[in-house]
């Protein structure tokens, strides 16, 4: 349904769209695999035994976090809602390209929903002239096909685009009927034009940060809890990773890692259903926004509290 000249340029705005929560989940496991590292290597056991507490590593994991967590809420306020709407209008535009313009060398291509199919060998760079043409149509009823040994495009001086076609043979029949015609032609011509494409709708994920904030609907009020949620759960999660990171230096850390990434899902899935929720009026845009940050800042501190109070034979694995 994409021409393949626009491909590129749609995953280039859609990986825009995924920047936030790849940058997110980049940020938490990175932590992790650094303070893991040193629990293996014992520096975690000097670090303790010289009195300094688990919660001294919040300074140095913010100072590090905060410059993504910056670039996090830039990508989803900003440039996640613009790629949004340039995905929306190249879309729109490409609908209302001009025939020969959609025409793929080699593939057959459908245009004006199924009415006329186009089928070329040979295309020029700047796609002026075509060769090997067959041109399938229905007019009236009646079912048309063209075939020509080549052709170009031609723009009147009044603006007006035609493809011209020459040296061929046009076949016409009529559906359920044995009669038909057969007319040679040095030039056939027919006009193409590119529509006027469609305004793109105004949908909250494609509004920039202003606009939104002044829309009151259930919709909009969602789509502004999870532009605010997902740099705020980049923050949570960057300081979850310090009382999660930890390993037992004689076994591996294979398992800490499994239950980090439980961890991620299990938020960002949360995060979903305040959204839906919110986007379905189940429950206020305060009440989405709050509960689930809370929820997993609560579990945060019970796991800084728990890993300091621990048993520190038992911590580090030692009889």
């Amino acid at each position: 349904r994409i021409a393949p000249e626009a491909v590129a340029s749609l995953l280039g705005y859609s990986v825009i769209n995924y920047l936030p929560p790849l940058l997110t989940l980049t940020l938490f496991v990175g932590v992790i695999l650094s303070l893991s590292r040193i629990y293996r290597d014992s520096e975690m056991v000097v670090w303790l035994s010289c009195g300094q507490p688990l919660t001294a590593w919040i300074r140095p994991v913010l100072k590090f976090s905060l410059p993504i967590v910056g670039g996090i809420a830039l990508l989803s306020a900003f440039l996640s809602p613009w790629a949004n709407y340039s995905i929306a209008a190249y879309k729109e535009k490409l609908a209302v390209r001009s025939d020969i313009a959609q025409v793929s060398p080699g593939m057959f291509r459908e245009v004006k929903q199924g009415q006329r199919v186009f089928f070329v060998e040979a295309l020029a760079e700047d796609a002026s002239r075509v060769g090997s043409v067959f041109v399938a149509s229905v007019q009236d009823g009646r079912l048309g096909v063209v075939v020509s040994h080549e052709g170009y495009q031609e723009l009147t001086p009044e603006g007006e685009r035609f493809v011209v076609l020459e040296r061929g043979k046009r076949y016409e029949v009529e559906p359920g009927s044995l009669q038909f015609r057969i007319m040679e032609f040095g030039n056939y011509r027919f006009r193409t034009e590119d529509g006027e494409a469609r305004p793109v709708e105004r949908s909250p994920s494609r509004l920039a940060l202003d606009d939104l904030l002044m829309d009151e609907s259930s919709r909009g009020r969602a789509e502004l809890l999870w532009r605010i949620g997902t740099p705020l759960s980049a923050i949570i999660l960057a300081l979850m990773a310090i009382p999660l990171s930890f390993v037992n230096p004689r076994s591996g850390r294979s398992g800490g890692m499994l239950i980090a990434i439980l961890v991620y899902a299990i938020y960002n899935n949360l995060m979903s259903l305040s959204q839906s929720w919110v986007a379905q009026g189940k429950v206020s845009f305060l009440q989405g926004t709050l509960s689930v940050h809370l929820l997993m800042g609560a579990v945060m501190l019970a796991m800084f509290v728990w890993r300091m109070t621990v048993r520190r034979p038992r911590l580090f694995g030692r009889s």
